[in-house]
């Protein structure tokens, strides 16, 4: 694939960055070199390779899912500028 001066204004124009008439050409060649890469990348036999994660073989650890905050209604709720019926009051922000 390979990306002309036309193209590179229309990613230019998508992405809202200005880039001045002249800079075109050779942004043109900057990004087709950056693609002739990633097509390089393509060619890399990744059969059987599994996805990693991080470079350091880990476990994420688990922690046991227990309730340990519940039935504090009231002493949340003595923070609250105003409260009703056990809830947060906040003001209406649509008509």
């Amino acid at each position: 694939m390979s990306l002309d001066k036309e193209t590179v204004r229309k990613i230019a124009t998508l992405a809202r960055i200005k880039v001045d008439e002249d800079a075109l050409e050779p942004l043109a060649g900057e990004l087709n070199n950056i693609l002739g890469w990633v097509e390089q990348l393509s060619e890399v036999d990744t059969e059987g390779v599994p996805p990693m994660t991080s470079v350091v073989a880990t476990e994420a650890y688990q922690r046991p899912d227990r309730v340990t905050d519940g039935d504090k209604v009231e002493e949340i709720l003595a923070n609250a500028p105003e409260e009703a019926q056990g809830f947060f009051v906040v003001p209406k922000v649509i008509e």
